[in-house]
């Protein structure tokens, strides 16, 4: 994040985004001055609590995702689902097995009950080179890795 900010404050010119804010914060507990703030929210390959709320997913985490958002912000969520070997953690972190099924069908539903009108796609390569990050690039370094785009926006 810090290499982000960095870039942030560049002249627009030079790729800069002066009105860029980052936040270090849980979605359970972000600063309530921030309200109706940003225009869009990205999550990129979240892990743990965060991958619970926005994958499972939990409808008071998507709720204050919500509240984060003005009318209309968009919504991006990049994330790998996991491979054999991550089972036991995501089922010990609640998360159990994260289908296709799941996410083409209970999740935009879910994301629907908390004012979110989003789209599921299944993306290997342009989610890599959309956010080329260091883990990005290790998570497509695994042959059964697969990776989901959740798009949309707040609604109105």
């Amino acid at each position: 994040m810090a290499d982000r900010s960095r870039r942030a404050c560049a002249k627009a010119a030079r790729g800069g985004a002066p009105n860029a804010l980052f936040v270090r914060a849980a979605i359970e507990s972000l600063p309530e001055e921030l309200g109706g703030l940003a225009a869009r929210v990205t999550v990129l390959f979240p892990w743990g609590s965060l991958l619970r709320a926005v994958a499972a997913p939990d409808h008071q985490a998507l709720v204050a995702l919500r509240e984060l958002c003005r009318a209309g912000a968009r919504l991006d969520i990049a994330m790998a689902l996991p491979v054999e070997r991550e089972r036991s953690s995501f089922a010990k972190a609640g998360l159990g097995d994260i289908t296709e099924a799941h996410l083409r069908g209970d999740l935009p539903r879910s994301y629907a009950s908390a004012g979110f009108e989003v789209e599921v796609h299944e993306r290997a390569a342009e989610i890599v080179e959309a956010f080329p990050t260091a883990w990005a690039r290790r998570l497509s370094l695994e042959p059964h890795r697969r990776f989901f785009a959740i798009t949309g926006a707040r609604r109105s």
